[in-house]
């Protein structure tokens, strides 16, 4: 038999060529779903709320997966950091119903994504973890277009196309938060954003024109006027993937197993 768990895992992406397991190079899940046949003794598949790309850091993806029931949450826990790589740690992992599925069962997910406006974005300590812009921004320009893409919207414009996005709804998404916030120190400028679920490179298309607009390479109108198209072709490059955080994935309560007294 087996039980169900869900992870809350950290990274540092600098190192992996994205989440998804792949052909070659280094990723996230090999890495996770290598631990995890060393401690159970066979493959075991591991599921993450959100695929990232090479680069992209996270600071609380979801990560289920299943294990034979003399795992606890608490060892698998501790045997996880004991055996996963330094670029990765588990802050938690929680009991959970049979048949959870940390993509299909989330009901929004909550991305950040980091710009550094001063000069000081080029340090060693930085240029990793943030988009080393190093020029100033028209933080009210910035305000104006994040405002306009919250709600329910179509977003091919400000997605790659792939197979799977094909369906009823293929570019739909509701965004329930789109703000730009001021780093301390003047260090530049954080975009928080989340929605029920997001596209390929939609982050990076979203911020990467955002910044095109704060930087007065176009003008606030277009935001508006990419909503509106059907493809990419007009958008912005996305913004480099070091900025981009995966904050954390929501799940509704019922989900959990309740805990033992």
């Amino acid at each position: 038999m087996s039980r169900t768990y869900l992870a809350l895992l950290h990274y540092d992406g600098r190192d992996f060529a994205g989440w998804q397991r792949q052909a070659s190079g280094r990723t996230v899940q090999g890495e996770f779903e290598g631990v995890l046949e060393r401690l159970c003794g066979r493959r075991v598949v591991a599921t993450a709320a959100g695929r990232t790309d090479a680069g992209v850091h996270a600071q609380g993806m979801g990560v289920s997966f299943a294990v034979p029931v003399r795992w606890t949450a608490e060892s698998i826990q501790r045997a996880l950091n004991a055996m996963l790589p330094r670029d990765c740690w588990v802050e938690r992992v929680s009991a959970m119903l049979p048949g959870f599925h940390a993509r299909k069962c989330a009901t929004g997910r909550r991305y950040r994504y980091l710009i550094g406006t001063d000069g000081a974005s080029s340090s060693p300590f930085r240029r990793p973890y943030e988009w080393a812009l190093g020029r100033p921004l028209q933080g009210e320009l910035l305000y104006q277009a994040a405002a306009i893409v919250k709600g329910g919207h179509d977003f091919p414009a400000f997605a790659v196309r792939r197979a799977e996005e094909r369906s009823d709804r293929p570019y739909r998404c509701a965004i329930r938060q789109a703000e730009w916030e001021i780093r301390p120190g003047g260090e530049g400028y954080t975009f928080h954003v989340a929605a029920d679920r997001f596209l390929h490179h939609m982050v990076r298309f979203l911020v990467g024109t955002m910044v095109d607009i704060g930087l007065g390479r176009r003008p606030l109108e277009d935001m508006t006027t990419l909503l509106a198209r059907h493809d990419n072709q007009a958008t912005s490059p996305p913004a480099p993937p070091q900025g981009l955080y995966f904050v954390a994935a929501e799940y509704p309560g019922s989900w959990y197993a309740p805990v033992a007294e």
